[in-house]
């Protein structure tokens, strides 16, 4: 990878974000790896969580407008063209199986504050900053943004984000339930690699369907919901991570899953 380097380890992927000179700035080149590489995740029974962070000291300082966005320069491409492919990266993310984790040290702006956002769980560190900087750049919200924030701050506040663009430090987005820990910045690592192996550790077929049940819960009616529940218990109750974890709980140990 020329933008991204990918790591695994006890069923844990890290994607490490790679453009230190660019505060991570995400480039054509970005694009297409985070892509194939979200692609390559969800098809995998190896990987059990995955966890996103930026190199240098900054999480993603949002898109390399500079470098032309979201376009690889391979090919020259209509901005909605580009933008479709911007699109393909989120719901790629979203779509993944795996619980997501960001980890986010210094600035998370724009369309790198929305890639934070759209992780299932954010841990960031006291020095870590978050922007919708968009209206400052002439722009309107991408990268699921303006999905993302109303769920998450509610309606007027998210209009108060995206229009005024303001920094929020770490202890503003956690008070806003934009981030869900904050540590200090030499213990993020430490922090991240605890929660990553709990997770891993997790049973990854009841895991993904609370994922998708808590993704849908704005979209669907109370009884459609208990509906999706009943057909996902009726799959894990088929499992052997189920039968595995009642016969632990009755052992009195640690359950083992495996996906199964």
């Amino acid at each position: 990878m020329e933008t991204i380097d990918v790591s695994r380890r006890d069923g844990i992927v890290t994607i490490t974000l790679n453009r230190p000179e660019k505060k991570n700035a995400i480039n054509g080149v970005m694009w297409d790896e985070l892509l194939a590489t979200f692609r390559e995740i969800d098809a995998s029974d190896a990987d059990r969580v995955v966890v996103i962070t930026g190199a240098g000291g900054a999480f993603c300082s949002g898109a390399d407008l500079s470098g032309g966005g979201a376009d690889t320069g391979t090919v020259a491409r209509h901005g909605l063209h580009n933008m479709r492919h911007v699109a393909d990266v989120c719901l790629a993310l979203h779509r993944l199986v795996q619980p997501t984790i960001a980890k986010v040290g210094g600035v998370a702006a724009g369309a790198g504050c929305n890639l934070a956002l759209g992780c299932d769980l954010i841990v960031a560190s006291d020095e870590a900053r978050f922007t919708e900087i968009f209206a400052k750049r002439g722009l309107s919200l991408d990268f699921g943004g303006s999905w993302l924030l109303p769920r998450l701050v509610g309606l007027h506040k998210a209009k108060e984000l995206a229009l005024f663009a303001d920094i929020l430090s770490a202890k503003e987005a956690e008070g806003l339930g934009l981030v869900n820990r904050v540590v200090p910045a030499d213990s993020l690592d430490a922090f991240v690699d605890e929660w990553a192996l709990r997770l891993a550790a997790g049973p990854p077929i009841a895991l993904a369907q609370s994922k998708r049940l808590l993704n849908n819960a704005f979209e669907v009616t109370l009884e459609q919901a208990l509906h999706d529940e009943g057909a996902a218990q009726t799959v894990n109750f088929a499992t052997k991570d189920t039968a595995e974890a009642m016969a632990a709980f009755v052992q009195k140990r640690t359950p083992s899953f495996n996906g199964r």
